[in-house]
């Protein structure tokens, strides 16, 4: 008899375990998820990285430094009050001989025979302010009135010759007078120059 109640309660505690809900404390499996579920996201498509660098706006383009130059040039109208006439003769002068493809010259003569020259030129940037910053000039330097908007401002006087240099942008500005005198030279610039700098400082 008490054989066979052994053998019983054994039975029931048998059962008992098969049927329960839990985890199996040996099955390793039941602890872990599987790693192909947790794994990071792999590179997105190439054809969204595609239309990603399409969608990415273009660079506007840079301006056109000839047409710059041209609107930076001083006209007829803005010298009208010195008197002068369109002539083809041209005063030399620090920086004045840079001639390329987008450069702008316009010249200029006085009843008296003196003459006014003036010319744009166009650099890649930012060597416009460097050129006029380490230009090396004969001749000695003079004081003009400094010029709102001009990154860089230079003047010069050589015998009769005087030249005034401004830079802005990607853009040269020039205008020498060679006059009877030094002293005329100066003067005739320091009136022309709030016209040649406001047209200088007007381009982008």
């Amino acid at each position: 008899m008490r054989h066979r109640r052994a053998v019983a309660l054994a039975a029931v505690a048998l059962v008992g375990l098969t049927g329960c809900d839990g985890p199996d404390p040996n099955n390793l499996e039941t602890y872990y998820e599987d790693p192909a579920t947790t794994s990071a996201p792999g590179p997105a498509p190439a054809e969204a990285r595609v239309s990603q660098a399409q969608a990415a706006p273009a660079k506007p383009a840079a301006p056109d430094p000839g047409p710059l130059a041209e609107r930076a040039l001083l006209s007829d109208a803005d010298v009208a009050e010195e008197g002068v006439q369109p002539g083809a003769g041209e005063a030399s002068g620090c920086l004045t001989g840079v001639v390329s493809v987008t450069s702008r010259t316009a010249s200029w003569r006085y009843p008296s025979g003196s003459v006014l020259s003036h010319r744009v030129a166009a650099y890649p940037d930012p060597a416009a302010a460097e050129a006029v910053a380490g230009a090396e000039c004969a001749g000695h330097a003079v004081n003009v009135p400094a010029q709102p908007g001009v990154e860089v401002q230079r003047a010069w006087c050589e015998g009769k010759t005087c030249t005034v240099l401004l830079a802005k942008g990607r853009l040269v500005s020039g205008l020498t007078v060679s006059a009877s005198t030094e002293a005329r030279a100066v003067d005739a610039a320091k009136r022309l120059l709030p016209a040649m700098a406001a047209k200088l400082t007007a381009q982008p």
